[in-house]
Formats: structure tokens, C-alpha cells, sequence
């Protein structure tokens, strides 16, 4: 394998000079530090999200979706606040053991590289700095943006009476993870592209930025993030289960009830949550078309604290105990 510096110079430096100097990046990589230059009038918005191999992706999945959804993930919180990603840095880790030669080596970093740069172009992204080193496979991903000063989008803003809003479709994170469990490996079934390929929704957060009154992205489902939003802005929720919008084949794939628990809870669909007043919903979904992007009001914002769903009345028990995933704490209910 080569060494250290050889590796970042071949499989992450060369892709991203040309970028570098009319992205605001005065000295990129190869040194102890990068130095940039935010435009006047900007906030600086920073990020850092981790992946961890088989907690957030597979083992096996393709170098090139690694590298991908490494980027993704931290994207999509530059997103969730509204805001336009210019650099990121990325410390890599990378296990030895699972390459039995230099050429396999070779070709996964390759592959990996490729998936990475590929959304960086995409976003106008400069990769400016990381870290490589030896142990159990994980990314460490650093984005930086930028926004005008004041106009960030958080969590705190939501009042009652608001509609609740999500972009795109939900469920589909978490259908295309059973569906990589029963054996799919088609990145191009849209199920297994919604998991291992998540597109960040940086434009829908430019879009919404002076309407929204509240936002994240959803990435730990819909409940768990929902409860982000209602505990900054002192809200409750009422969810109607039956506007929800599914992903494309999720209740084909898995049925109707767990289809709608994919969507309430299984996390990884990095589309927007939104609150907006209803008299902005209109020019919203105006302004996310020709993203080709939908928004679809689930629900409002309440005095009462707490949630409640109208529907299915299982679903809506589940809905009002939900307690949420998190790391250290074992799985939901």
C-alpha cells in the first residue's frame, strides 16, 4: 500500500486543484492547514458526521456509495440550515484487512474517490484537507457553507398553527436497507438508491430559506427528527398518518403498515423537514418544482405539547410512544 501522503496525493489531491483557487481556497491540501476566504456579508456554516462501517453502510457495499454517502450525509445538514456548501474535509480510515493485494487497494480507493468527488462537483464543493489512517473502516466528513448573515434556517422557529412539511418521499432509507438484507445489491432499484446513494437536498434549502420557520433533515426519521424541532420551538404535533409520502416501491416491497413505520422511523432519508404557514405552502412547492422536487404537508404544529396522529389507530399509539433511536441507547421500540 502507499504510504501516507502518497495516497492523499493520488486519490484526493490531483480532482480538486483546479477547483481550489476560484473556490475561495488560498492554500488547499498538502499543507498543516487550509486557509479560506468566506465571501463578504457570510456566515461560516460548519458540519462533521461520521460513517461507520455496519452502522452506517454495509461491508459490502460498492467503494464508490461509500465514498458517496460519506459526503451526502454532511451535506445534508449544510442543507437543513439553508445554506450554499463551498469545502469539506474528510479524515478517512481505512482497514488493511480487507484487501489482499495492492491492486484491490487500488481499486477500491479509485472507486472510492470517484463517489466522493463526483457529489463534490456536483455542490461546487472543494475537498481542502483531511487525514488518512490504518484501523476499522469509517469517514469522518467536515462541510463548510455559507449563508448571509442572519438568514439561517434552525430548529427553534416553529409556532403553532404552522403546517408541517416534508420534501420528496419518505421510507426509503430504510427500505432499501431490508431490502440490501434480503439480498439486493441493483443500485439501481430506487429503494437501494435511496439508502446507499441519498442525494442532499442543498437546493430545496436555498429555496425554502425565507420561508421556512423552522428545518432539519431527516436522518433519523421523521418521529425522532420531529422531535428535535419540537423540543427547540416548545410546539406540539399532530401527524396525519395518511399524507405521508411513501417512497417509490416501499409498500410493494414491504407492505403497507411496515411501509408507514419505514417512513415514521427508519431514518437514513435525508429529505427536508419544514414548518411554513400555510399561506407560504403554495409559493413553497412553487419554487420546488422545477427542482423536481415535491413538498407535502403532513401535519401541524400544536399548543399541546407532545404528538398524536390521526389515522390508523395501531400506527397512532405507535406514533404518541415513540421514543427515537440513538447511539448508546439500544434500538426504538
Amino acid at each position: 500500500m502507499l504510504a501516507e501522503f502518497d495516497l492523499i496525493r493520488r486519490y484526493f489531491m490531483s480532482s480538486q486543484e483546479a477547483s481550489a483557487a476560484s473556490n475561495g481556497v488560498t492554500l488547499g491540501c498538502g499543507d498543516d492547514a487550509t486557509l479560506l476566504l468566506p465571501q463578504a456579508g457570510q456566515q461560516l456554516v460548519v458540519s462533521v458526521d461520521t460513517s461507520v462501517v455496519d452502522v452506517h453502510f454495509p461491508r459490502e457495499a460498492s467503494a464508490f456509495a461509500v465514498g458517496h454517502r460519506a459526503l451526502a450525509v454532511a451535506l445534508s445538514d449544510l442543507a437543513a440550515m439553508g445554506a450554499t456548501s463551498r469545502w469539506c474535509l474528510m479524515a478517512l480510515t481505512l482497514d488493511q484487512r480487507q484487501f489482499t493485494n495492492d491492486e484491490a487497494t487500488h481499486a477500491w480507493l479509485t472507486d472510492y474517490a470517484r463517489g466522493f468527488h463526483t457529489l463534490c462537483q456536483q455542490h461546487a464543493t472543494t475537498l481542502v484537507g483531511g487525514d488518512v489512517t490504518s484501523g476499522a473502516l469509517s469517514i469522518g466528513v467536515t462541510v463548510m457553507g455559507e449563508l448571509p448573515v442572519g438568514e439561517a434556517l434552525t430548529r427553534s422557529g416553529a409556532q403553532a398553527g404552522d403546517l408541517i412539511a416534508v420534501t420528496g418521499a419518505l421510507g426509503g432509507g430504510a427500505g432499501g436497507l431490508a431490502l440490501w438484507q434480503q439480498g439486493e445489491r441493483d443500485l439501481a432499484h430506487p429503494l437501494l438508491s435511496r439508502y446507499l446513494l441519498p442525494q442532499p437536498r442543498l437546493a430545496a434549502g436555498l429555496a425554502l430559506r425565507d420561508l421556512a420557520t423552522a428545518a432539519l433533515d431527516i436522518s433519523d426519521g421523521l418521529l425522532a427528527d420531529l422531535a428535535h424541532i419540537r423540543d427547540a420551538s416548545q410546539v406540539g404535533a399532530v401527524i396525519a398518518l395518511d399524507a405521508l409520502p411513501l417512497a417509490a416501491e416501499l409498500e410493494s416491497s414491504l407492505g403497507r403498515e411496515a411501509a408507514l413505520k419505514a417512513a415514521l422511523s427508519g431514518g437514513d432519508d435525508y429529505e427536508l423537514l419544514v414548518t411554513l404557514g400555510a399561506d407560504d405552502v403554495a409559493e413553497a412547492q412553487q419554487r420546488l418544482a422545477p427542482l423536481g422536487l415535491s413538498l407535502t404537508v403532513i401535519g401541524h404544529c400544536s399548543e399541546a405539547l407532545g404528538v398524536t396522529a390521526s389515522g390508523q389507530s395501531e400506527l397512532s399509539r405507535y406514533v404518541s410512544g415513540y421514543a427515537g433511536w440513538q447511539h448508546f441507547s439500544g434500538e426504538a421500540p
